[in-house]
């Protein structure tokens, strides 16, 4: 076996292809599912200046090459092709695929810097053609914008700053988003969700000041929803309404991560990365259940960073759609058991990102 062989096998059709089928035709879901949407898949000119001309997510994922025998890498796109996220075509092809298979809407990962919105393609076409039939909410990506990915944590692309007038300058930003019909709503409240409170100077004021500003203009009060991503799991901490599952991050989820490679053919010289089992995600995902606050919690079909991070990934081995669905079920009975009407919801990681997918 060689690394030729296993980027050919990994860019066939696998055990588990399936082309679009006919799929969701059910009436109003009794649990509402949320996917995150990760919007880089159409170049920017702060992109280009940091990582090249022309770069997208697709760079990366074109360049990843398996690690191990077995490795399903590189993860290639299906029907939709080598998308550009500017064209209208595209996200109104995405919408109708969600839709058809029981996805309620798209958690848009909104990317603002004190004023200035990079990204936003996706939700520009959106607000402009009311016939894309999805609903939508947004993620504040509230911290410096870095070369992470690649280990240079420390070399900014574009930075975070935080002031009163720029907590109110965000809140308008988001007045068009809030008054579009398709826009998620709690018992009527429009869902925000803030992605790192803790990187705030005072988290409790800014959302204060959220809160009155729509109040103000007729939008609500805002349901504002904490991602589990880091260390702080309660939202009550920032006086927030609710928390919302990001698997595999959060949760503690370090006490139960393993390194295994003893066990791996390795397909290159140096070794390195974290390998995981998504069995232990899983069942780690069913058994947190949270009773002090209320958490809209997560699931995810698979996990790997090995586009961005290469030899030192992180990998969850054993994911299959059979395990999803049954992770996906399992969760769906959890909040329809335990939730009122309007705060059934489930978030998935993710519908399209360069490591998981719902749909590509």
């Amino acid at each position: 076996m060689s690394l030729i062989h296993e980027h050919r096998r990994n860019t066939e059709p696998g055990l588990f292809f399936e082309q679009a089928g006919e799929g969701y035709s059910g009436g109003p879901p009794k649990v509402r599912l949320l996917a995150y949407y990760l919007p880089q898949f159409h170049p920017i000119p702060e992109n280009d200046r940091a990582w090249g001309k022309g770069f997208t997510e697709w760079t990366n994922v074109t360049k990843a090459t398996p690690n191990f025998l077995g490795h399903y890498q590189p993860h290639l796109p299906g029907e939709l092709g080598f998308y550009d996220l500017r064209s209208r075509e595209v996200l109104k092809r995405q919408a109708a695929m969600a839709k058809k298979y029981g996805i309620y809407g798209f958690c848009f990962h909104y990317y603002w810097f004190n004023g200035t919105p990079l990204l936003d393609a996706p939700l520009k076409l959106l607000l402009a053609d009311k016939s894309i039939d999805i609903n939508f909410c947004i993620n504040w990506a509230n911290e410096n914008w870095t070369r992470r990915w690649d280990g240079k944590e420390k070399e900014v692309i574009v930075a975070q700053t935080y002031s009163i007038e720029s907590d109110l300058t965000f809140a308008r930003s988001l007045e068009p988003l809030l008054r579009d019909p398709r826009y998620v709503r709690v018992e009527g409240r429009p869902l925000i969700m803030l992605y790192r409170p803790e990187v705030l100077p005072d988290a409790k004021a800014t959302v204060a000041r959220w809160r009155a500003h729509f109040l103000k203009e007729g939008l609500g009060n805002p349901y504002v929803v904490m991602p589990q991503e880091h260390e702080t799991v309660d939202p009550r901490k920032f006086d927030l309404d609710a928390a919302a599952g990001f698997p595999p991050h959060g949760n503690g989820i370090s006490t139960w991560m393993r390194r295994g490679w003893r066990k791996i053919t390795r397909l290159h010289f140096k070794r390195g990365g974290i390998l995981c089992s998504y069995d232990e995600m899983v069942k780690h995902g069913i058994s947190y259940r949270p009773t002090d606050f209320i958490l809209h919690p997560g699931v995810c079909p698979s996990w790997d960073n090995t586009a961005r991070r290469g030899l030192q990934s992180q990998i969850f081995l054993g994911s299959t759609p059979k395990k999803y669905g049954a992770w996906l079920k399992d969760t769906c009975q959890y909040v329809l058991n335990n939730r009122k009407p309007d705060e059934r919801i489930v978030f998935i990681n993710a519908w399209i990102d360069w490591f998981l997918v719902v749909y590509v």
